[in-house]
């Protein structure tokens, strides 16, 4: 089984974006990245809009190779809005209207209409799926976050290689998991290899210290039922502190960043924001945008998200 990252908060980027490959199937999974659109009262640097144009490339690169996609949530930094990423492949996304709020479902039901004729679209929640080279497993909907989450819920996908006895588990949003409900299903499915989200402690003033413990505590009984591998990115790389805070998992020897799974250096380019523009002296009053450009399409912003976006 190959797993590769296309695109991380390690490497620049808020994204999950990540390809899995099964002898001659291959899996897009969550294909968004986006920036934040300001972080400490600053807009993007040039360089984040660099790592935002090179993970947009991977992406598309690796979708041209995949037979299947799977979409966690309606997050922009976790699907694509573009029907070209989908087009000819069979779509496993999250149900738009269960157990989802407002504007994923907007997000979810506007996606479902323009894949209409363009790929084959199942509602991933609970699926099950056995192909020649593999099996898919999805869950069913488990909280963005600590149980009771107003920020509605995201599926796991998990993906066996029968021959390599190996079982991946990509678990988006989970945010440690934060859940004690969430890391009881990660047990479960018995991962060899686990990638997560890891907890919000760069919103630690808003969620409280013992919250962000929890979750890191409740990785560490996931790590030690199950002796899996993890790779944590995304939100706990917004935290500019992240090496320290997160020292316990990294000291494990078996917890590394995405960057890090690839063999590259670690660059979290928005929790260094403030010392980037800081170099710089002072950001422009206008911070120009590149001009993207996915599958031929027409160029879009992508510097959009919200809490957890």
């Amino acid at each position: 089984m190959k797993v590769i990252p296309l695109a991380a908060e390690s490497l620049g980027v808020r994204s999950m974006a990540t390809y899995v490959e099964v002898g001659r199937t291959g899996i897009l999974i969550d294909p968004g990245a986006t920036l934040a659109p300001a972080r400490f009262g600053l807009p993007p640097t040039q360089d984040e809009w660099e790592a935002l144009r090179r993970a947009n490339d991977r992406i598309s690169a690796y979708a041209a190779r995949s037979s299947f996609v799977f979409v966690s949530h309606y997050h922009e930094d976790h699907f694509r809005s573009d029907p070209a990423s989908y087009a000819g492949r069979i779509v496993l996304a999250k149900d738009p209207r269960r157990m989802i709020s407002g504007k994923q479902a907007q997000r979810g039901e506007a996606l479902w209409k323009a894949l209409e004729g363009q790929a084959r679209v199942e509602r991933a929640d609970g699926a099950r799926r056995r192909e020649a080279d593999l099996e898919l497993g999805v869950s069913p909907p488990l909280p963005h976050g600590v149980d009771g989450t107003p920020f509605g819920s995201v599926v796991a996908l998990t993906v066996v290689d029968p021959a390599e006895r190996e079982r991946f588990v990509f678990a988006s949003d989970l945010q440690g998991p934060a859940s004690v409900v969430a890391a009881a299903y990660l047990i479960q499915q018995r991962p060899t290899l686990l990638y997560v989200s890891g907890p919000v402690s760069y919103l630690e003033r808003d969620v409280g210290r013992d919250a962000i413990e929890r979750a890191i505590d409740q990785l560490m009984r996931v790590m030690d039922a199950t002796g899996c591998r993890v790779i944590m990115d995304h939100h706990a790389l917004r935290d500019v502190g992240f090496a320290e805070r997160f020292a316990r998992l990294w000291e494990t020897g078996r917890v590394v960043t995405a960057a890090g799974y690839l063999g590259l250096d670690v660059g979290p380019l928005e929790s260094h924001r403030n010392r980037a523009w800081a170099a710089a002296r002072k950001p422009p009053a206008r911070v120009p945008v590149p001009r993207v450009k996915i599958d031929g399409r027409a160029p879009r912003r992508f510097a959009k998200g919200g809490f957890t976006d």
